[in-house]
């Protein structure tokens, strides 16, 4: 789906979102407050009560206009497995029932088990680009049952998906959809922005408090 067709956020989460700035912004501004005059107590109270309802006022309908991130409601989980039934090995292998689950968002492949593992990535990796897929693949460590699945699955992704969209942990390797990641750049860009801009609210608003 394009940028441009994903739906607004709406007034209503933006008010909150600019609510919850202020209400960072307003402690910081009372600490400040308490430092400088810590006899003003009046004044540490306004900061705390005012900045975030003036916040949410100030930034609420611009962080009303964010685009939000397209989340299907649409469990994959039987898409998935009827992919893989194709895969299924028998009783105390591989199986599909057994190694592959669903927590209605993220999709858990446990590739263990399993002679033909990258061919159920290769079957399963289109889907990546609408839900979460995790591949558990163990640690990789010589004592693991499979000490070269990790590797080896590592390596097809690497090879098959952008490395923003790849996410490893101790024993499982995630895919993400190209849409979560664009959601999850705009928020560290709007985080870096307020970062860089606290600081200077801070020293004015100490010089004046002086």
């Amino acid at each position: 789906m394009a940028v441009e067709d994903r739906p607004r956020i709406g007034l209503k989460t933006g008010l909150q979102a600019g609510g919850f700035i202020g209400l960072f912004l307003g402690f910081s501004l009372a600490v400040v407050s308490s430092l400088t005059d810590p006899d003003a107590l009046k004044r540490l109270v306004q900061l705390m009560c005012i900045t975030p309802l003036a916040c949410a006022l100030l930034l609420g309908p611009f962080l009303a206009l964010r685009r939000a991130p397209v989340v299907s409601n649409v469990d994959p989980i039987d898409e998935l497995r009827r992919r893989l039934e194709p895969y299924n090995e028998g009783q105390g292998k591989w199986r599909v029932l057994s190694h592959v689950r669903s927590d209605g968002r993220t999709v858990r492949i446990d590739l263990h088990n399993s002679t033909q593992p990258l061919t159920i990535v290769a079957a399963t990796l289109e889907l990546a680009e609408e839900h979460p897929i995790r591949y558990i693949v163990g640690r990789g460590e010589t004592r693991s049952r499979d000490p070269q699945l990790r590797g080896t699955v590592l390596g097809y992704i690497e090879e098959h998906v952008a490395l923003n969209r790849r996410r490893r942990t101790s024993s499982s390797v995630e895919v993400l959809p190209p849409s979560v990641i664009e959601h999850m750049e705009a928020t560290h860009r709007m985080h870096r922005r307020l970062f860089y801009l606290l600081p200077i609210i801070l020293f004015f608003a100490w010089l004046d408090m002086r």
